[in-house]
């Protein structure tokens, strides 16, 4: 499976309810099992299946933003967060879910943006579980508008 982009975001974003500038909105990662079913439809946070261990905490770490490239020149915007790490950590994890956690779509019904899919199980033992973001550039960001 590829990463899924949740279709309330693309509902929420064009109705102007997400700030991905680096002084925007707040965007947290939390991560989930492989008994989760990550689906478009999934339009918040929940912990469901939300992985557990030492050192990870229920909703996952808050995200830096790195803002919005783009502009009358570019045929394509796109959105990069720094990589974000779980230290000393045990717990094992197939998705990850990024969300917004403070702003205008942030709520009961409409907070998720997009479901990561590491394609199988990752664990840590009292180790350092990072997720590394790709390249921000047009072709490569997380989030991108063409």
């Amino acid at each position: 499976m590829a990463n899924i982009i949740s279709n309330v975001f693309k509902d929420q974003l064009l109705k102007g309810n997400h700030n991905f500038q680096s002084s925007g909105d707040t965007y947290k990662i939390a991560l989930y099992t492989s008994s989760r079913t990550a689906a478009a439809t999934d339009s918040v946070f929940d912990t469901t299946n939300e992985a557990s261990g030492t050192n990870y905490t229920s909703g996952g770490n808050t995200l830096t933003n790195n803002g919005v490239t783009g502009g009358s020149s570019a045929s394509t915007a796109f959105i990069d967060f720094a990589d974000t790490s779980f230290t000393t950590a045990t717990i094992t994890a197939k998705f990850a879910l990024i969300y917004q956690s403070s702003g205008a779509a942030n709520s009961a019904s409409a907070n998720a943006v997009c479901w990561l899919d590491f394609g199988g199980d990752f664990t840590t033992t009292a180790g350092t579980f990072t997720i590394q973001f790709p390249a921000a550039a047009t072709s490569t960001a997380i989030i991108r508008l063409a």
